[in-house]
C-alpha cells in the first residue's frame, strides 16, 4: 500500500501578514515562533524576507 502524503496548501501573502512579518523582524523574533504563529513553515518566512530584503531571527 503507497503511503499518503500531505497535500500541500499554497496561501497567498496578505498586506496584513506583510506587515506582521516586518514588525517580527523588527522586533527579532525568533523565526522558530513566528512560523508557530503565523502557521507557515520557517523556510516560507525566510524567502519572503529575502524577497522584501528585511532580516528575520534574531542575531547571536
Amino acid at each position: 500500500m503507497a503511503k499518503k502524503t500531505k497535500k500541500t496548501v499554497r496561501r497567498e501573502w496578505t498586506v496584513a501578514d506583510i506587515k506582521e512579518l516586518k514588525a517580527h523582524s523588527k522586533a527579532r523574533t525568533p523565526v522558530v515562533k513566528v512560523a508557530k504563529m503565523t502557521k507557515r513553515t520557517e523556510g516560507a518566512l525566510r524567502q519572503k524576507a529575502i524577497v522584501l530584503g528585511i532580516g528575520l531571527g534574531h542575531q547571536r
